[in-house]
């Protein structure tokens, strides 16, 4: 027991040991970490390998579509009309740390529940449907 005590901290060690070290290397190389010199300031999924997104670049505000085989330059917005963009669609400017964009509370569609009749009725989303398939297996389960 105490042998796979010592040996489970020793183990844990050498993990963290070879984190820290391939973050120092991550660090020293410049991976995972901008310069300043691109930001991302809005990107939308169009599809499962398709997206439109919004780039500052050096003071110049691009928009482009990128697929798996190719970027595109769709066009170049004054910084002006981003920041109007922006305040007129406060959740474009929510952004995960992915880069796509968090619709927020506010916007996301909200689900209705419709009337079921029968254990089995209804969407997979309807909460009814859920309430009496679980009341129809207990029912079914419960000795009596």
């Amino acid at each position: 027991m105490t042998w796979m005590l010592i040996r489970l901290v020793l183990s844990l060690g050498l993990i963290a040991a070879v984190l820290v070290f391939a973050s120092r290397l991550a660090k020293k190389r410049g991976l995972g970490q901008g310069n300043g010199l691109i930001e991302v300031v809005a990107r939308q999924r169009m599809g499962r390998a398709s997206s439109v997104s919004v780039l500052r670049v050096a003071g110049r505000v691009l928009v482009i579509g990128a697929t798996d085989e190719q970027v595109t330059l769709l066009a170049e917005m004054e910084e002006d009309e981003v920041q109007t963009a922006l305040a007129a669609a406060p959740r474009a400017a929510a952004l995960r740390p992915d880069g796509t964009v968090d619709p927020g509370p506010a916007t996301r569609p909200t689900l209705v529940a419709r009337s079921s009749s029968g254990s089995l009725a209804g969407s997979v989303l309807d909460r009814g449907a859920w309430t009496t398939l679980v009341q129809d297996l207990r029912d079914r389960t419960v000795r009596r």
